[in-house]
């Protein structure tokens, strides 16, 4: 009897044991699948590559050399026709005889110009207050100071713009663009200085950060996204809504849906928004398109982790119907052909049906879970590209709309390197502050607009409108 209970005993551990194996083996094989996961397979940064990984571009040879191309339009600084000042270089005698050429009139053979800066210096304004007494009730009155000048002795409003262009735009920390503004203009100012132009640009951009919401929430075509930043030790999100010519950045404490509530754009946006696979944009009923580059990457990460090939097949079709997309765009045309449409649409499905097949059987679910099943990514990604077909191929029905988000990441990308550079934001009206001069100048920018004299609108109390139509 007692070595009966010994084999039992010996086959439960043997079984326990088994059990925790075949864990571990999973476990590891988790593991390594993310250690393996990078930019050009995962929703993770470039950055966070490292230096030793080898880029994998989808681009291919042109066969042509590197650098300008014949035809192209160059660069090269041209003669102005009314420089400036003119220096004149005279012989001074003959080479010939010697003799003193001084007085005699001579002749332009050759002209140079040299393109150069003028000594940078302040340039101090005076404002000087009169009272005159009236000479027929002898009342003095007195006259008033501009609005924008406050104090006995202050900067203007270009020299704030530099300061605040340079630590808000191109992110100069404080200290350095103090030097700068010290060495380049001649500006003594204070990091506190700096911080207050900072603080008084975000609250006279308050409403017209509003007026870009609303411009956003009017347009036909908006990007969404969203990228993690810190305030102080705690995460926090920074979303964007935009489109060629518009950009509102705003932080909160969340990522998902109520996030996007309290931002109040796409609860009230009715046009069609360009997003990631990111559930939260599932609970707003306007038109929706998924990320291309998004979905190549998770087709990357399949076949390489995965080992299975439906996931390259459908990679390059999607490659190649963009491509055809880009044909006919170029050629004035608003939706690809229906007969070549139906005909790439026809092999999208039938490379999804090849993946389905490919799956191995759903493992049952153990005893006592609860919850939902769990599936793999490559089950995951090929459910969303069957029931969001719609979606992943609106580009290829509607020439308009782009076939990537990459309007968004390039609106956020300044961002990340504002959290390399500082590493966090020390306060709220810090964060507040960066959102909303980042979304006054990218709109600036991508309307042409002159971004310092966009920013010296700015302390003058009178920031430049924001266009509504494009040409």
């Amino acid at each position: 009897m007692k070595a009966e209970e010994r084999v039992i005993q010996l086959e439960t551990e043997n079984a326990e044991l088994r059990q925790q194996l075949a864990e571990a083996l999973a476990r590891i094989d988790e593991l390594e699948r993310q250690q393996k996961k990078d930019s050009h397979n995962s929703h993770k940064p470039p950055s966070s590559d490292g230096l030793r990984r080898k880029t994998h571009s989808l681009r291919k040879s042109s066969g042509r050399k590197s650098g300008g191309q014949s035809g192209h339009a160059g660069q090269t600084l041209e003669l102005v026709g009314e420089p400036d000042g003119i220096s004149s270089h005279r012989p001074q005698n003959c080479q010939q005889c010697g003799k003193s050429l001084e007085g005699m009139r001579g002749r332009v053979v050759e002209r140079r110009q040299v393109h150069d800066l003028p000594e940078i210096r302040l340039v101090v304004q005076e404002h000087q207050v009169e009272e005159i007494s009236c000479p027929h009730c002898q009342q003095i009155t007195r006259g008033s100071f501009p609005r924008e000048v406050s104090a006995s002795a202050q900067y203007g409003p270009r020299v704030r713009a530099w300061g605040v262009y340079l630590n808000q735009y191109e992110l100069v920390p404080m200290e350095r663009t103090c030097q700068i503004m010290r060495q380049g203009l001649s500006c003594a100012i204070s990091e506190g200085t700096l911080a207050n132009w900072v603080q008084l640009a975000s609250q006279r951009l308050r409403e017209t950060c509003e007026k870009i919401k609303q411009s956003v929430i009017g347009s036909c075509l908006m990007h969404g996204d969203e990228t993690g930043l810190h305030l102080g030790k705690k995460l926090h999100w920074l979303h964007v809504n935009s489109t060629r010519f518009l950009t509102h950045l705003q932080w909160h404490q969340r990522r998902g849906h109520q996030a996007m509530d309290d931002i109040g754009i796409l609860p009230n946006y009715q046009g069609r928004i360009m997003r990631d696979r990111l559930s939260s944009y599932d609970h707003y009923t306007c038109e929706q398109s998924i990320c291309g580059a998004h979905l190549l990457r998770d087709l990357i990460s399949v076949f390489e982790q995965c080992k299975q090939q439906w996931a390259s097949e459908m990679k390059w079709v999607l490659i190649a119907m963009n491509k055809v997309a880009w044909y006919w765009r170029n050629l004035g045309a608003k939706s690809v052909p229906e007969p070549i449409r139906d005909r790439w649409v026809a092999r999208y499905f039938h490379i999804l049906a090849l993946g389905f097949a490919a799956q191995p059987p759903a493992v049952a679910r153990p005893p006592g879970k609860r919850g939902r099943h769990p599936q793999t990514d490559a089950k995951n990604l090929l459910d969303a590209l069957l029931h969001r077909a719609h979606q992943v191929l609106a580009f290829f029905d509607d020439l308009r709309i782009p076939f990537t988000n990459n309007q968004a990441e390039r609106d956020l990308r300044m961002a990340k390197i504002q959290q390399k550079i500082s590493g966090t934001f020390r306060s709220e009206d810090g964060i507040t502050a960066f959102c909303r001069i980042r979304s006054y100048l990218s709109t600036m920018h991508k309307q042409a607009r002159p971004l310092l004299e966009a920013l010296a609108a700015v302390f003058t109390g009178h920031p430049f409108p924001i266009a509504l139509s494009f040409p």
